[in-house]
């Protein structure tokens, strides 16, 4: 057997992995080629830890991966969406704003897919910048050219991200036109609606978190940098509809970055909603301990209203 017939059977195998399999993650990059590494990276090794609080974190990502729950089908209208944890670009919090997001969405008829992306690493990565971006339009990639085996429809695939999980989100919605990745077929890179939680959005320091700018663009990116990851400065008419939810005590992440981003959507005229408590910090993912009212349920009403 010849090295292309191998080749391309091991990239069937991997595909139908990832489209069966529910519960476990997946690499998300047929034959294990992943675009940007550097080809002489260092051996890293993942690590997954449960913290004192009872929330699992991951570090050192090397092959992104997603985990696919499936929706209960008696609620399922063909919706899906992509899950980006928080964690400054440094972990993933992959329990509260992971796993227990998919299991939520899955429940109420929405197909999930929570994605495990890179965090940005010099030593793996040529340009560690856009590392991230990759792997969530790869996601997108992956998950609309595989629409029929999931039974969804590929016009009703969102994105939810938490903190620097939704300056990645935030990212995909802005950043959909400038490819990273292979992309041969010309699948869209889009989402159809994004819900950022307490996002990081900008990299204006005055308003950024520092650890999650440091980590991804470094102690001291150039200008053109900084604007393109200050998503609040990429808006345009055709970003997709988005919800966003943050906290006014939130000191982590300033609530200007959910109202930049928001300011700038309603200027472009593009549907959008923010829903802000007065306490509740940061990093509250579905349950904001200090009142009952639940951003989750405003969300599935909202997701019901503008169509998905």
């Amino acid at each position: 057997m010849n090295l292309k017939i191998k080749m391309l059977i091991l990239s069937c195998m991997t595909c139908h992995l990832v489209s069966a399999q529910t519960g476990d993650f997946q690499p998300i990059y047929p034959n294990g080629k992943i675009p940007n590494e550097r080809p002489d990276k260092t051996a890293v090794t993942e690590v997954s830890e449960i913290g004192k609080d009872g929330i699992e974190r991951i570090s050192s990502v090397s092959i992104p991966a997603i985990k696919y729950y499936a929706p209960n089908k008696r609620k399922s209208k063909g919706s899906a969406i992509i899950i980006c944890p928080g964690g400054g670009y440094g972990i993933l919090a992959m329990g509260h704003e992971g796993d227990q997001i998919g299991k939520k969405f899955a429940e109420n008829g929405i197909a999930a897919f929570v994605l495990k992306y890179r965090l940005p690493n010099e030593a793996l990565m040529q340009d560690k910048s856009i590392g991230p971006l990759q792997d969530v339009q790869q996601a997108f990639k992956l998950v609309r050219e595989q629409a029929e085996t999931y039974g969804i429809n590929p016009q009703k695939i969102g994105i939810i991200g938490f903190s620097a999980g939704g300056h990645l989100a935030s990212s995909a919605g802005v950043h959909y036109q400038d490819v990273k990745i292979d992309n041969p077929k010309k699948t869209s890179l889009r989402p159809d609606f994004m819900l950022l939680i307490y996002p990081v959005i900008s990299m204006d320091s005055g308003i950024t978190h520092g650890g999650s700018r440091n980590n991804l663009l470094g102690k001291m990116p150039n200008k053109e940098m900084v604007n393109y990851f200050s998503n609040e400065t990429q808006v345009t008419s055709d970003t997709p509809p988005t919800l966003l939810v943050h906290a006014e005590d939130d000191t982590a992440v300033p609530i200007a970055n959910s109202k930049r981003f928001y300011e700038a959507l309603q200027k472009q005229q593009v549907p959008s909603k923010l829903i802000t408590y007065p306490h509740g910090g940061h990093g509250f993912g579905l349950h904001n301990k200090t009142t009952t009212d639940k951003w989750f349920d405003h969300a599935l009403v909202w997701l019901h209203e503008i169509g998905f």
